[in-house]
């Protein structure tokens, strides 16, 4: 979809201008105020008025003697569609509406007007934005589109917001803490969608970063190509989610109308493809900033910590830790070179307390800095300053100015972040110094040296993942049937297809076939309940272990058979499963879950209390890489255990990574009949014994 004529027009019509504090209102005082030089190309229409601040005003759109390009909408929603093919006449190829009360509401004949709303754009062929939204400043253009009274940008930035709420348009705005390329409110979104705005800022040469305020996503797979071509573009996406709590999916709804869908299936559909999920505003702010401050993303996530006082040294290490900061310890020939420059009780450690001598000579700690930012062990550095008035402290002064030299001299090309201890607003001028020298100033502590984190993970992420070769496995003709739930042994053999090993097993029909399986097997063996409609087999008596002789099996054989049909009279029985008695090894769950929008994500976990108690799970969108389920296995709490820990023998983390990869292609090759699937437990043994899937359940849509 073409968005040239809606996001940057030559001429356009706002129609509904007013001088009242209204949409109308606001969208003439923005254009008037920050735009004057584009009010030659911008006709106002109001029926009722004559002039509107002093400009002339055109009864009808009609009356305009000039084609148009786009027209923002700001009257009332029955007024919208004769108005939309009135612009069209004039030529406008985009349009804003303002109005509300559509699908947002949930009721039935809104959703139609919605719909109706659709099919004629699609007719006219208008991109519209919205309904039901505040329109969008082009900064790039200087076209100030918007029907909220807000802070327009005096220059262009490089950060593309697209939002689905106006209020987080207009506050990130206001708070004059991002240069913004373009603000987008888009509204329910419902003709042009929130992808459509992130597709035309992934392809836009202005914009370096991206960040969107998402509450729904409506069309799963154009989503998910759209973030692969993002990451193809190595152009970042940081994206504010809400719908984790009920309350938030709940909000989600009854704002625009969306379905905030599963938030795990969302985590996992970030992870895959490399975007960048944040928490609030403050977060949106400061790493965007970070983001398009720096002249080049860092070679790698390794990150050096420079503070001027042993406290904030200490709080440095904390935090580090809370985000997996990966702090390498610096290179030998860096610690001889520090030695003779920093007091003789300093320790040469990473976080670095250079001690407070150094940070009052500006000359002093940019040598000092210098050395330790090109060491070759790091890729970019953390600075702790805290800008207070200089009168309190001026170790600011000489810290930021040094900081400044080396950037200005060429004497270090690594990125360099500033992190406050705390509230650093009170001197903005070293704030903007920094800025210009592309040193960004983060917020506060723990602000920054959580973004430092999120973009060590993402440089991470961009070296591990070969992202020419994402996939997804969204539904295309998905059943919606009722489920059935296959056997175990049938639910193993498809499992075995794809790679899965399964434990040896047969279904005997009689004792003496039960009998002459279990020789085959050899003893001990398990016998087990054989039937779709009978899946928790222990729970009616059909289990029986550790089986060691003939005269067993027949016993248990006669048992199973006697307690299924006795407890389930109406249940198929399709036999016993005589089964090899497993040696005991780690358990370990591994699963699918087949989201409706996003189609079959595999789960992995530690069984039996790693599972219940400390729900310890990792889940990742079908298909996966190798490398994809050792990331999975490595995010585990209890991977630890899977190492060797404290002299247990190491487990064999391949052969579970070949497995997850096995469940995945299961599920992509299922992934419109699939509703769930579970192996539950998986054996792992140590190093080169492999795994087994003891026990499985496939359960189909039809």
């Amino acid at each position: 979809m073409n968005l040239n004529k809606l996001l940057k027009p030559g001429k356009l019509a706002i129609v509904g201008a007013t001088e009242k504090e209204t949409y109308g209102g606001f969208a003439v005082m923005l254009m008037q105020q920050f735009a004057p030089e584009r009010m030659k190309d911008v006709f106002l229409v109001n029926p009722k008025r004559d002039e509107v601040f002093g400009v002339p005003c055109y009864h009808s759109i009609d009356e305009i003697p000039e084609e148009i390009d786009m027209v923002i909408i700001a009257t009332a929603k029955k007024t919208v569609p004769d108005l939309l093919r009135q612009a069209k006449n004039k030529g406008a190829g985009g349009a804003v509406v303002f109005a509300a009360g559509y699908g947002e509401t949930g009721k039935a004949e809104d959703k139609t007007a919605e719909n109706e709303l659709k099919m004629l754009c699609e007719e006219l062929d208008i991109a519209l934005m919205g309904p039901n939204c505040a329109g969008y400043i082009n900064a790039v253009d200087n076209v100030p589109a918007m029907g909220f009274m807000t802070s327009v940008p005096d220059h262009s930035g490089n950060v593309g917001l697209v939002s689905q709420s106006g209020m987080i348009c207009t506050l990130l705005l206001d708070s004059g803490k991002v240069d913004f390329s373009y603000v987008i409110s888009c509204g329910n979104s419902k003709i042009v969608e929130v992808v459509d705005y992130i597709d035309f800022l992934i392809d836009d040469e202005d914009t370096k970063v991206i960040v969107s305020y998402i509450e729904g996503v409506t069309n799963p797979k154009k989503f998910l190509e759209t973030l692969k071509k993002a990451a193809l573009k190595k152009k970042p996406v940081i994206l504010l989610k809400i719908g984790r709590s009920e309350k938030g999916s709940k909000a989600a709804s009854s704002h625009t109308g969306s379905l905030s869908g599963s938030d795990a299936a969302f985590n996992a559909i970030f992870e895959k493809y490399g975007v960048i999920r944040v928490d609030d505003l403050e977060d949106i702010a400061s790493l965007s900033n970070m983001f398009a401050s720096i002249p080049a993303l860092p070679a790698g996530n390794r990150v050096v910590s420079i503070n001027g006082s042993g406290g904030e040294n200490g709080v440095a290490c904390d935090i580090g830790s809370i985000y997996n900061i990966n702090y390498p310890e610096f290179t030998e020939e860096g610690k001889a070179k520090l030695r003779p420059m920093l007091p003789d009780f300093a320790t040469i450690s990473n976080p670095l307390d250079t001690t407070a001598d150094v940070c009052y000579d500006t000359d002093c700690f940019a040598d000092v800095a210098e050395v330790i930012i090109n060491d070759d062990n790091f890729d970019m550095a953390i600075v702790g300053i805290t800008i207070v008035n200089e009168l309190t402290d001026l170790c600011v002064k000489h810290m930021s100015q040094a900081l400044i030299k080396l950037k200005k001299e060429g004497r270090v090309n690594k990125p360099i972040f500033v992190v406050p201890a705390v509230e650093s607003g009170r001197m903005p001028d070293y704030v903007t110094n920094l800025k210009e020298a592309r040193i960004p100033v983060t917020a506060p502590c723990y602000y920054g040296y959580k973004h430092v984190a999120k973009l060590g993970s993402y440089v991470d992420w961009l070296k591990t993942t070969d992202v020419e070769s994402l996939e997804d496995a969204v539904p295309d003709k998905p059943k919606t049937g009722k489920e059935k739930a296959l056997s175990e042994h049938t639910s193993k053999e498809l499992l075995k297809e794809y790679g899965v090993t399964v434990s040896e097993e047969y279904i005997a029909v009689s004792e003496d076939d039960a009998v002459k399986l279990a020789k085959k097997i050899g003893f001990p063996i398990v016998m087990k309940i054989e039937s779709e409609d009978i899946l928790h087999k222990s729970d009616v008596g059909g289990v029986k272990l550790n089986i060691n002789s003939e005269e067993e099996v027949r016993v248990a054989y006669r048992d199973i058979m006697s307690s299924c049909i006795e407890n389930c009279p109406d249940a198929k029985i399709n036999g016993i499963l005589m089964q090899e008695m497993l040696k005991k090894g780690t358990e370990v769950i591994v699963g699918v879950m087949n989201d409706p929008s996003f189609g079959p994500m595999v789960l992995c976990g530690m069984g039996g209390v790693f599972t219940e108690v400390f729900k310890d799970t990792a889940l990742f969108p079908a298909p996966l890489k190798k490398a994809d389920a050792i990331r999975m296995i490595k995010s585990l709490k209890a991977y630890k255990l899977m190492t060797g820990y404290r002299g247990q023998p190491k487990l064999d983390v391949d052969a579970l990574a070949d497995l997850l990869v096995g469940v995945g292609d299961f599920a992509v090759a299922h992934k419109n009949d699939l509703a769930e699937m579970d192996i539950n437990p998986v054996f792992l043994y140590p190093e080169g014994e492999g795994v087994i899937a003891a026990d499985a359940l496939v359960i189909l849509r039809s």
